[in-house]
């Protein structure tokens, strides 16, 4: 296997890992365990711990805002870009009660090395940059400083209700909670 297809492979086998137990409880044993390698053998391809949560944390914000921006390329109205970003986050909870890796990133933040923190607050400036074109698409006279705000808004808010629902363990909180949120004007109405 190739440097970069067991790179690949090593960050693959590590995301779920994180999603489910947090950054914290990553092991390198383990990881190489379930990648079939020799602990030593992670370090070749990530020499430290902080070097694959940097490039974990990179990958899921560029693999998002690829799916994300796909949307926007097809010409999807407003309500459907919402709609699909948070489905994002609830598909993720299905997948064995797993939380966005940002998110959970973000949830250890104190505890994160320098790089692994610059990933995460990358993570949170492109979100939010693309759901302030979004709120933009919807509401074309909107004030700049307005539309950030309710898309700051909307990510904090789907980042909670997918971290209360994850505590319950029960995806019709996170259901509820979008519900209760569109009632409010928080969220669009779902598209028909």
């Amino acid at each position: 296997m190739s440097t970069s297809d067991m790179k690949e492979t090593i960050m693959a086998t590590a995301r779920p890992m994180v999603q489910a137990r947090g950054y914290n409880s990553l092991s390198f044993r383990e990881l190489a365990t379930a990648v079939g390698i020799k602990s030593a053998s992670i370090h070749y391809y990530f020499p430290t711990k902080d070097d694959l949560g940097a490039a974990l944390a990179r990958r899921y914000t560029d693999d998002f805002l690829l799916y994300l921006n796909e949307l926007l390329d097809t010409k999807q109205g407003w309500k459907t870009c919402i709609a699909s970003y948070a489905d994002v986050f609830r598909n993720t909870l299905l997948r064995e009660n797993r939380m966005c890796l940002g998110g959970i990133l973000a949830a250890e933040r104190p505890e994160l090395a320098l790089e692994v923190r610059s990933e995460v607050e990358r993570y949170t400036t492109m979100i939010v940059e693309w759901l302030t074109k979004v709120v933009a698409l919807g509401h074309p006279k909107i004030e700049a400083e307005a539309a950030q705000r309710w898309a700051f808004g909307i990510f904090a808010a789907i980042e909670g209700a997918q971290l209360v629902a994850r505590g319950c363990d029960d995806v019709t909180v996170f259901d509820k909670t979008l519900e209760a949120y569109r009632s409010a004007g928080l969220l669009p109405a779902l598209p028909a």
